[in-house]
Order: C-alpha cells, then sequence, then structure tokens
C-alpha cells in the first residue's frame, strides 16, 4: 500500500489528483507529492524496514508508488563509509561517505527512476524517455530494458563516451541534440507535450524526484536513526539537494529521528554555479549560466528547484561552495588516492566544495559530515585521462623492471 494522498503546489499550496502533470494550473509553481503522514507513522517503523529488503524498497511506505508496479534493478541502500585518510587529509574528524558509485548503472539515478518508471507503469505508459546529462539516460535505459518498454533517451551532443555507451548498451532510443542541456530540456517539454510518453524528469517529475529523499533515509539508518550535522551535496538542478532536507523531515516528523539540526550545504562546477553564485551575493533570485565545465553531469543553468534549494540553505545555515575545472579532477584524484572511490566528475565537486567549506571554516573539525558521491569515475574518465602518471614501460625482463623502479625513489 502506498499513501501519497495528493499533488501539492510548493508555492500557492493548492493541491490536484495524482496525474501525470508537474506544474500548478494556477500560479505555475512545480508540484510535489503530498503524503498521509499519520498512516504512514502508524504503519512504519525501525523494525519494518529493517526487515525489508537491501535496497531502496525498504522503504516502500515512504515511496508515492504501488510497489506491484516496480522495476527493481537493485537500486539503493549503497554503503555509508566511514572516512579515515580524506578526513585526516582535511581535518575532519568524522567524516562520512554516501557511496552511490555501486547502483546497477553507477549514479544515484537509479534511485529517480526506479520511483518513475513504477508509477508511469501505474498509469498505464509503454514509453519511459528522459532529458539528461547522461546518468539519467543510462538509468532510463536500462529500466525501460528491464520492464520491456520503449527507452528514448535525448543528451546534448558533446557528453562523455562513456555515458553514450553506458545507454546504448540497453538499446534505446538515443537522440544526441546540438546544444547544452537547457536546449535538451526544452525540446524535450515540448515533445512531452504532443506524445504520450513518461518523461521521468518532465510529466514523471514529481514522484521521480521523490526517489532522492531515500538517500536521507538511508543515511539516517545507516547512522543509527539519526541525522549528521552536515550534508555536502552536488547541485545541478537542485532538485537531490531539496529532497535530501525533506527526507529527513520527513523521518523527524514519523518519529524514526529525534533531533534534526542538520545543515545542508550545496557544491557546484565554477562553470555552471547559478545555485551557488546567487548564495555567495546573498540573494534567491539567481542568473541562469551557459554551463562550460568539465563536470558535465552538473550541467544545468537554468536550475528547475534553484531558488528551493537556496531556501533550503536559509533554513539550515547552510552553504554553498564552486569548483573550478582543475580543483574538480584534484578532488577526483583525492578522493581516489585516499578512499580507493572513483569518482566522476560531479564527486570532484563535492571534495573539492568539502575541502573549501572546512578551509573557511564553515565546517567545524568535530561536525559529523556526509558526503554524497553520486555517480562513478569510469562514466567520465575523459577529465582525468591528462592528469594520470604514466605507466612504466618495458620488455618482459626484470633488470629492465629494477632499473626503472630505482628511477621512482
Amino acid at each position: 500500500m502506498s499513501y501519497e494522498i495528493a499533488l501539492k503546489c510548493r508555492e500557492c499550496g493548492r493541491k490536484f489528483e495524482l496525474l501525470a502533470i508537474y506544474s500548478c494550473e494556477f500560479c505555475f509553481g512545480p508540484l510535489e507529492v503530498d503524503y498521509d503522514y499519520d498512516q504512514i507513522k502508524a504503519k512504519i517503523s525501525k523494525e519494518s524496514i529493517a526487515n525489508g529488503p537491501s535496497s531502496l524498497w525498504r522503504y516502500e511506505d515512504l515511496l508515492p508508488c504501488d510497489t506491484s508496479f516496480k522495476v527493481d534493478i537493485g537500486a539503493g541502500f549503497t554503503p555509508l563509509i566511514k572516512s579515515q585518510s580524506l578526513a585526516k587529509h582535511l581535518g575532519l574528524k568524522n567524516l562520512w561517505i554516501k557511496n552511490d558509485t555501486v547502483n546497477p548503472t553507477w549514479s544515484f539515478k537509479d534511485r529517480v527512476v526506479s520511483i518513475a518508471i513504477a508509477r508511469a507503469r501505474q498509469f498505464g505508459y509503454q514509453d519511459l524517455a528522459c532529458a539528461s546529462t547522461g546518468n539519467l539516460a543510462n538509468s532510463v535505459s536500462a529500466h525501460a530494458a528491464k520492464a520491456g518498454m520503449r527507452a528514448l533517451v535525448f543528451m546534448p551532443d558533446d557528453l562523455e563516451s562513456g555515458k553514450v555507451i553506458g545507454s546504448l548498451v540497453y538499446n534505446p532510443i538515443l537522440t544526441m541534440v546540438d546544444g547544452n542541456y537547457d536546449d535538451v530540456n526544452r525540446l524535450c517539454t515540448e515533445l512531452a507535450a504532443s506524445n504520450n510518453w513518461a518523461f521521468v524528469n518532465i510529466n514523471m517529475r514529481p514522484y521521480y524526484a521523490e526517489g532522492s529523499r531515500t538517500l536521507a533515509f538511508e543515511v539516517a539508518e545507516q547512522l543509527g536513526w539519526r541525522a549528521p550535522d552536515h550534508c555536502v551535496v552536488p547541485m545541478a538542478s537542485g532538485s537531490l539537494f531539496t529532497k535530501i532536507w525533506k527526507g529527513f523531515k520527513e523521518l523527524q516528523h514519523i518519529g524514526l529521528i529525534n533531533n534534526l539540526d542538520t545543515r545542508m550545504s550545496g557544491a557546484q562546477a565554477t562553470g555552471c554555479s547559478p545555485i551557488s553564485k546567487a548564495f555567495q551575493e546573498g540573494t534567491k533570485n539567481f542568473v541562469p549560466q551557459k554551463p562550460n565545465t568539465i563536470a558535465r553531469s552538473l550541467a544545468i543553468g537554468n536550475p528547475a528547484d534553484g531558488y528551493y534549494a537556496l531556501k533550503v540553505m536559509e533554513e539550515t545555515d547552510g552553504s554553498a561552495e564552486m569548483a573550478s575545472d582543475a580543483e574538480i579532477v584534484q578532488g577526483i584524484k583525492l578522493l581516489a588516492e585516499t578512499e580507493g572511490i572513483f569518482a566522476e566528475t560531479a564527486g570532484g565537486v563535492s571534495v573539492a566544495c568539502l575541502k573549501k567549506l572546512v578551509e573557511s571554516g564553515v565546517i567545524s573539525t568535530d561536525e559529523e559530515t556526509v558526503l554524497f558521491i553520486t555517480g562513478a569515475g569510469l562514466k567520465t574518465v575523459e577529465a582525468v585521462v591528462d592528469n594520470m602518471k604514466p605507466a612504466i614501460m618495458i620488455s618482459p625482463k626484470t633488470e629492465e623492471f629494477m632499473d626503472q623502479f630505482n628511477k621512482l625513489k
């Protein structure tokens, strides 16, 4: 049984039926799912969750879909790793890494697509579609293949080869668009209005976005049912950032966690940083940007949830930072060399921004901090390939190896 009761406008508060719609017909504000929290509170418990599957579906009572329609490829319940080496390098005493690189298509997008496809099937759709910077297209393609649905995925034509192949292997209809993500999204919005397709991040967006809350649910459970002091989250549209905060608030509301004093800080690339720049300028009126960064998974110049991300920062006394392309590469390498986690460029953004937040005193040494790593590095090898130490090249002779090896000392 699911406990969603309506779609609610985030601006005017009007409620609508649970349909494939995403904006308020009165004020054009975005819609999000509203739940019957009293029924959830009466049904759910820490024990019932612990007895559930080792995936995001252990939180099925908090998800906006009938689970009989789910397409389960094993998304969620990823490791929360206690950092030793990276924490020491940054001067932190209590750092955790939420490692979403190990999801089935190697990014957190498997969470949101799992919910979107379940709701799409519940509505009777036969085709699953998306506008994507790469990771979402991978996940939509994989989930649609598992469900026997047709996938139509649209991406900018300059994406990394790992993300292109990571979609094509599932045999979707892949369209590469001459333009950036915002151009792709405008095209897909028009297509969604004229075709009976379930666009996960357009007409399915209210349900899709709710999948990100499972990161908060997992972190709280993995910490022994408590919220951390600080979260550092990469931002593209801002949806992930806002939904993690919503998830923590919901857990407090239904009594699964007690105190909630978490501060939320966002991370963006300097070459596409409308949310972080607005925060640092002390305004909620962000200015859209034309993306110019190696962090293509975060390259959304006109973020749909930018305003709401800034409100969360204000509500939680959080912050925002940005990282240059060079700092992103160093962040990827630092995480790999200290913790053995190879992240994509968004992970490099998160690490680099965490470093800046610590150095500036925004995050103190004693704060229990969770760093969210949202995608795997093999998707974006182009970003780091020119910054790697070259391999030793020899013929199969011991003396030749030892000669080269000794030169390294």
